[in-house]
């Protein structure tokens, strides 16, 4: 079980790569101060290091939503793995790129209820009600910034302000988003944190993903569900990196992409309410809606079939 569970690790971490690392690049590619390489690099290296400082998400992972260190716990969170891949593939094969993050929420729970683990309801519902919340903060806040900038700041120094939100967003992901990544790592390893070796790798293979799905993620987000400028892209990264850092502090699993969305939406809307693109918004809202509840039913009942099977 350790070893098929590790193996299912490096691949869910080469998968968020794939959903999240696109995502978190995407908003700021019309500004040439941060390129992609570059970009990439700082993302690994927040991956690599953050979780050794705070690992407070991954604990949630583990502990929090349903205790998952021993034999029961591995098998459960491989479960949850499984079902939470297999709904974000299914959904963005039919357009509606969702939360990764959601659906190991989902998962954990679903696979923790299915195989008699003693799930936390108030753990669930404290993640749920965050996560819900985080995007519409994000957006909030992105109103308040794109005003500031674009009152404020010259075009001059907007690319300075770009490298310090993707400096927080990065750091952000590392130690809130990111952290789904180690906690199953921790969970395979019987690990209570991550020791360089295991965060370095989940970095490598986080950024192998990231390069896969730079173009497709970073289009969904700065270009579908807004008519995107620069002020945007830097007003969403300003808004999105501490209401998540935020939530990190809390110990509680939110979403990057859902935040920067949020604040997508939300620095458009600061500009005229026209300029956002209801429709795509709209279908990114209902895949999140569908993902937590359809990963959490789907590994339930994985979780039910494989345990008819071993009695």
């Amino acid at each position: 079980m350790t070893i098929a569970l590790v193996t299912l690790a490096c691949v869910f971490a080469v998968v968020s790569g794939v959903n999240d690392g696109g995502a978190l690049l995407g908003t700021g590619l019309k500004l040439p101060s941060v390129r992609p390489v570059t970009g990439i690099l700082l993302l690994m290296a927040a991956v690599a290091v953050v979780p050794l400082v705070t690992n407070r998400v991954a604990v949630t992972f583990t502990t929090r939503l349903a205790p998952m260190r021993d034999e029961d716990g591995q098998a459960a969170m491989a479960l949850a793995v499984l079902a939470a891949l297999v709904v974000v593939a299914v959904l963005s094969a039919r357009g509606l790129p969702t939360s990764l993050t959601l659906a190991v929420v989902g998962g954990v729970t679903g696979a923790g209820l299915g195989w008699g683990l003693p799930v936390s309801a108030g753990g669930v519902a404290f993640v749920l009600v965050v996560g819900l919340a985080a995007p519409f903060v994000g957006a909030l806040v992105a109103v308040v910034v794109n005003r500031l900038l674009v009152r404020l700041v010259g075009g001059a120094s907007l690319p300075r302000w770009h490298r310090a939100g993707f400096a927080l967003q990065c750091l952000a992901y590392a130690a809130n988003d990111g952290q789904k990544m180690l906690a199953v790592f921790m969970v395979a390893l019987g690990a209570s944190g991550g020791s360089p070796g295991v965060c370095a790798l989940i970095a490598a293979l986080f950024g192998l993903g990231t390069v896969y799905g730079l173009p497709r993620a970073g289009r969904t987000l700065s270009r579908e569900i807004l008519a995107s400028r620069p002020v945007h892209g830097v007003s969403a990264e300003l808004a999105s990196g501490p209401t998540v850092i935020a939530c990190a502090a809390a110990g509680a699993p939110v979403s990057m992409t859902q935040a920067i969305a949020g604040g997508l939406i939300g620095a458009g809307v600061a500009e005229s309410t026209r300029r956002v693109r209801w429709h795509p918004a709209a279908k990114i809202v209902l895949a999140w809606v569908v993902t937590l509840p359809a990963s959490g039913l789907l590994a339930a009942a994985g979780t039910l079939i494989v345990k008819g099977v071993i009695a």
